[in-house]
């Protein structure tokens, strides 16, 4: 038994496990299977959740009433922040990258409803996004308040406990399934459920390979965050843990122009998915990643993904992102 931290239940828990019946990739006749961590929720969908349940809950314990984040203007993070936010009577403030657009849309539109407050920084000062942070905490401790910050993704040695916990749910899902899969795959942004995932897997003892298509940033990026996360969850944890074990797999290739920016032939997978299974994808994390995913099955012995008869991927959510890129779907 895995002695958790403190955990306050918002997410939509177990997610369901399916096959996919009827979607065909070239070369591959293994079984492709969907863990739908998109259907954490309605409003505050994806895989976020699973991560705020720790890091909310340990805010609660330090007497905090508002919460600090960060990300993108469309950050799925940050929309189930403020919404949980309004869900549990905590405050929001939102720290986001980019300018205030003209119109409120997606998972910004949904920041604003919540009633988050938001401070918008340009691309160019992003940079400073942490000690905008830091300002805001003690802007709040002087009007009698007391903030937490959670880091962008809520990926730290806090939120990983979320896909710990995730991968013991996995375990179940394989055993009530019969399915011993050679990879479970990911997109990977901020690193996180990554880290989580990675975790979980060697705490079990598990042979299948936990497989991240990036996002952004590059692989090497990701092993570093992902050991640099680890190392700090085990020290505040107090956990025996070997770090330098984890077999980090990130594939580079399926990022496209730039980080929520998508090539044509992402937006037609996601078309032709929900088509065909009926399962939304996002351009920004779950579509570049199951693109990618199918891309490598197709190759065959010359993929990176050799050797899959039951290959599980993770569908981590961001429907809400769909909308603002609803342009790049007009061959519909």
């Amino acid at each position: 038994m895995i002695d958790y931290p403190a955990r306050i239940g918002l997410a939509s828990l177990p997610t369901p496990f399916k096959k996919l019946e009827k979607y065909v990739v070239p070369n591959f006749d293994g079984n492709i299977w969907i863990k739908h961590d998109e259907l954490t929720g309605t409003e505050v969908s994806g895989n976020k959740v699973r991560k705020l349940e720790f890091s909310i809950a340990h805010a609660l314990e330090e007497n905090c009433n508002t919460l600090i984040t960060c990300g993108g203007i469309q950050s799925n993070h940050c929309r189930a922040t403020a919404v949980l936010g309004a869900k549990l009577g905590l405050k929001v403030h939102l720290i986001l990258r980019g300018q205030k657009p003209e119109f409120l849309q997606g998972n910004l539109l949904l920041d604003h409803l919540a009633g988050a407050q938001i401070t918008y920084l340009s691309t160019n000062d992003w940079g400073s996004h942490t000690a905008v942070a830091e300002s805001l905490r003690e802007k709040y401790a002087v009007e009698g308040g007391k903030a937490h910050f959670i880091p962008t993704g809520a990926s730290d040695e806090i939120g990983i406990w979320g896909y710990i916990a995730a991968w013991e749910e996995l375990s179940r899902n394989f055993e009530e399934n019969d399915v011993d899969p050679e990879y479970v795959v990911i997109a990977t942004g901020s690193g996180g459920t990554q880290a989580g995932l990675l975790v979980g897997a060697q705490i079990y003892r598990s042979i299948t390979k936990v497989v991240a298509f990036n996002v952004c940033d590059d692989a090497s990026y990701f092993r570093d965050k992902i050991r640099a996360d680890v190392s700090l969850w085990k020290q505040r944890y107090n956990v025996e843990f070997d770090e330098t074990d984890l077999n980090i797999l990130t594939l580079e290739g399926y990022m496209g122009p730039a980080y929520g920016e998508a090539e044509d032939i992402v937006f037609k997978t996601i078309a032709n998915l929900a088509k065909v299974e009926g399962v939304f994808l996002d351009p920004v994390y779950t579509g570049k990643a199951f693109h990618g995913m199918v891309s490598e099955l197709s190759l065959g012995d010359r993929g990176r993904l050799q050797g899959a008869k039951d290959i599980v991927f993770i569908h981590t959510g961001g429907l809400f992102g769909v909308f603002p890129q609803h342009k790049n779907f007009q061959f519909v």
